[in-house]
């Protein structure tokens, strides 16, 4: 691992010299042939249509000088979680043309909200459901830019017999049009790990001790091939790769399906049409999943959870147990 993370930085530096070259900035030729290889729609693949726009963002925001990042970052949602083999399935990509290279690895999607008024939950294999309202846990397709990282503490956990802190990293993301409320949702990228808050303890001499001196204690969950509250999540090693990536060196992320797509697909299935011969694009194995994907506009919904939300019943603030 230890030499996995050695040739890495390896790369970044490379990355970080070649971001800056004028050719880079330039770049509009055709997709290379060693690309094109790891185009399609088998597993560990990347769509055409996610490559293409995934593409063209990153170029136009390298031309007008908004990034300088020798790689770019793409997602697409229409995929299983599960490949063939169980495994959790390859659906983001990280590619860095001027190398030659080409990764595609986990992450997972939102996992929305069954209310009493609307029902916009997705299940555990094939997302369903996408918005861009706020507090609708759900992905919204489209470009974002990666912006800066915040690092906070989420309490602390057991490991070898000795109690240690669990500090998550989260890499927000930027939006625009579609995704221009990224912020306001609270929507970036971050490790597929959270922790279950189970009791405090006093400890003083942390840091992290609250006004009385306690910490919160809990389990640490891995939730790697699961769903997510809107945000794009990862494995632990990938993780530290992006965020090694992105840190201080902004670049573009391409996630699909956008309104358009999804609007485009619904209307194709309830004509009967094929995507192939209407030029769309879904992923086999979840269109028969799901039958039918839906985008809940802004518009539509955020007035159902901001209702929900008024209905809900005041609570007194959580407070821990104490550890035994």
């Amino acid at each position: 691992m230890k030499r996995y993370f050695r040739r890495f930085a390896i790369l970044m530096a490379l990355t970080a010299g070649l971001a800056q070259t004028p050719a880079l900035a330039a770049q509009t030729d055709p997709i290379p042939a060693w690309l094109q290889k790891h185009v399609g729609t088998g597993e560990g693949q990347i769509a055409p249509v996610v490559l293409e726009r995934a593409r063209a963002l990153y170029q136009q925001k390298v031309r007008e000088g908004v990034v300088s990042n020798a790689c770019y970052l793409a997602k697409d949602v229409t995929r299983p979680s599960a490949a063939l083999n169980g495994a959790p399935n390859d659906r983001f990509y990280v590619i860095c043309e001027a190398m030659k290279s080409f990764r595609a690895v986990y992450s997972g999607y939102g996992n929305g909200r069954d209310l009493a008024a609307a029902d916009f939950s997705n299940g555990r294999q094939c997302a369903r459901n996408f918005s861009n309202a706020e507090g609708s846990k759900l992905t919204m397709g489209g470009a974002y830019i990666t912006a800066e990282h915040r690092t906070s503490f989420k309490g602390y956990y057991t490991e070898g017999g000795e109690k240690k802190p669990f500090l998550r990293t989260f890499l927000l993301f930027d939006g625009e049009g579609e995704t221009e409320n990224a912020r306001e949702r609270e929507i970036g990228g971050h490790v597929a790990m959270f922790l279950k808050w189970q009791c405090r303890y006093k400890d003083e001499d942390s840091p992290h001790a609250d006004a009385e001196g306690y910490v919160p204690y809990g389990r640490l969950v891995n939730y790697t091939g699961g769903r997510s509250n809107g945000c794009t999540t990862w494995s632990i090693p990938e993780t530290q790769n992006i965020l090694d990536l992105t840190q201080g060196n902004p670049t573009t992320l391409y996630i699909y399906p956008e309104s358009r797509d999804i609007d485009a697909v619904v209307d194709a299935v309830a004509k009967g049409q094929s995507l192939k011969d209407a030029g769309l694009y879904w992923n086999a194995r979840c269109l028969k999943d799901i039958g039918a994907p839906k985008f809940w506009p802004k518009s539509q919904l955020q007035p159902v959870i901001n209702k929900w939300r008024d209905s809900l019943p005041e609570y007194p603030p959580l407070v821990l147990p104490i550890c035994d």
